[in-house]
């Protein structure tokens, strides 16, 4: 078996703007995961939506995006909506996984690309100021859905000891809220805080669509692609950090998913 040239690895699009920090962090974590990443200013893909494409992946990084002015992510995603809407319905149309972090999340959220399960034009949930009014920094517990079948989490589901799977988040607008008498599918969470750091609705940290592809969360997975990056790392047992960190495997979930659906495609 021949290992796969630079040419055949999914190809995975980092789309950053003006704010975003976090960027840099994403591409690490696409390109340890298999992917080649390439980073593109938000402007050159609304001149041009089409550079999509090619893409098998893509992420929208956390940080501040346009300095967070009118409200978090808002004109990052005022500015998708208007130009790559479309390319980006059309992407998770033939099975492209996207992920929003953070910023990423608020922006995939104003997008109406999550929930993604409402017909209605109302926004379905909202990311809101944290219950506590101010920022907050720190690291938590996470608990991954066994039944979600989102993309992204598969490979999280492994995780037995609760102490390893520990997330950075740091954020302002991070508490998640729904409509007034809407009710979000279980299945379309993948991933709570095991203890409520924000006020969020139901502890939820994280939200996908129906499909499984689109993905968005507060916590950074970005930030912890290497064991030495876990605030206790020297406590954990070697066998909790024996394979890759829960950051990492976020993305070589996604990754091997594309993988996979290029060989079924082949084989068909």
């Amino acid at each position: 078996m021949t290992n796969p040239t630079h040419r055949d690895l999914p190809r995975a699009l980092v789309i950053r703007t003006a704010g975003t920090n976090c960027d840099a962090e994403l591409v690490r974590a696409f390109s340890m995961a298999g992917a080649t990443p390439r980073s593109i200013h938000l402007d050159a893909l609304c001149d041009d939506p089409a550079i999509l494409r090619p893409f098998d992946l893509i992420g929208f990084p956390g940080g501040f995006s346009y300095g967070d002015d009118i409200a978090s992510g808002r004109i990052k995603a005022m500015h998708a909506r208007k130009h790559l809407l479309p390319e980006l319905k059309a992407a998770v149309g033939r099975g492209v996984p996207i992920i929003g972090i953070c910023n990423g999340f608020q922006v995939l959220v104003q997008l109406g690309l999550l929930p993604g399960d409402s017909d209605s034009d109302d926004a379905s949930i909202a990311l809101c100021q944290n219950e506590h009014g101010r920022f907050i920094d720190d690291w938590a517990v996470m608990e991954v859905s066994q039944s979600s079948n989102c993309v992204w989490t598969q490979e999280l589901r492994g995780f037995t000891d609760p102490e390893a799977c520990r997330f950075p988040y740091a954020h302002a607008e991070g508490r998640l809220v729904l409509r007034d008498n809407y009710e979000i599918d279980p299945g379309l969470v993948p991933l709570r805080y095991q203890s409520n750091i924000n006020g969020s609705h139901d502890r939820i940290a994280g939200v996908c669509d129906p499909t499984g592809l689109v993905f968005g969360l507060m916590p950074h997975p970005e930030r912890m692609l290497d064991w030495n990056r876990h605030p206790f790392a020297t406590r954990l047992a070697p066998q909790s950090k024996s394979g890759l960190t829960p950051g990492l495997s976020i993305f070589t979930s996604a990754v091997n998913a594309v993988r996979s659906a290029r060989t079924s495609a082949v084989s068909s």
